[in-house]
């Protein structure tokens, strides 16, 4: 099952899904004492991380109790304008009450085999012998249905076994480090923010076309908990 909110332009989208990421968390925390959030990268997200870290929501949220993960990481160091972690930090994270050692990066400055080994490494620690993993996970979509860093006609399509891998994208001549579906899926709530006209046809085959995960990776996301949230907006309907 699928819970679909869809917002007049991309702002709106970040707005609703901003309000709903404050509340999860808000009631999550009546019942625990920390709350595990996987950001995506991009530049879609910015503007909910923007909105997320003013005085609307700072206040109704104990950052305190967040542990922050990404979903990918572009293998460049933390000073590149490229790297997802320095843009979630410069739009949210530096703006918050989150404890440094809460904010769970991916580190670039060794080989990228050995970044994903201790990424994974570091989420089994975390998560021990817990059946689910994440508490909330914010995915974003390209326009070639791609999320994470798993692209179309990927070998990570065809990963079942591991939490954590790398890829060469030869597209742009870089390494990428992911979480891969496997991870993602046995998170408790999983929320796709997807906006612009560009990427009507990944969205409308991702969720209505016939299953070809190799040619759609985003299906590939299919949370056990069944809780699969999109916010939209009205140019990608």
């Amino acid at each position: 099952m699928s819970f679909v909110r869809i917002g007049e332009d991309a702002e709106d989208a970040a707005l609703l899904c901003a309000d709903w990421m404050a509340h999860e968390i808000q009631r999550a925390l009546f019942t625990q004492d920390r709350f595990s959030i996987v950001l995506a990268g991009g530049t879609t997200p910015k503007m909910l991380y923007e909105q997320l870290a003013s005085g609307n929501y700072n206040k109704k949220i104990d950052w305190t109790k967040l542990h922050i993960f990404f979903g990918d990481e572009r293998y460049v160091p933390f000073t590149d304008e490229r790297n997802n972690a320095r843009m979630a930090t410069e739009a949210m994270l530096s703006k918050v009450p989150i404890p440094a050692d809460q904010i769970h990066v991916m580190q670039t400055d060794v080989p990228p085999q050995e970044v994903a080994d201790n990424y994974e490494r570091k989420l089994k620690q975390y998560f021990g012998n817990n059946k689910e993993t994440f508490d909330l996970v914010l995915l974003g979509m390209g326009d070639d249905a791609h999320t994470l860093s798993v692209f179309p006609q990927s070998p990570l399509v065809h990963n079942t076994t591991q939490w954590v891998s790398h890829i060469w994208l030869e597209s742009q001549q870089m390494h990428r480090i992911t979480l891969l579906p496997k991870a993602v899926n046995l998170a408790k709530r999983v929320a796709f923010l997807v906006t612009g006209k560009s990427k009507q046809f990944a969205l409308r085959n991702v969720r209505n076309g016939i299953p070809n995960p190799s040619l759609y990776p985003a299906q590939l996301i299919q949370p056990y908990s069944k809780q699969l949230y999109w916010f939209l907006d009205n140019a990608v309907m």
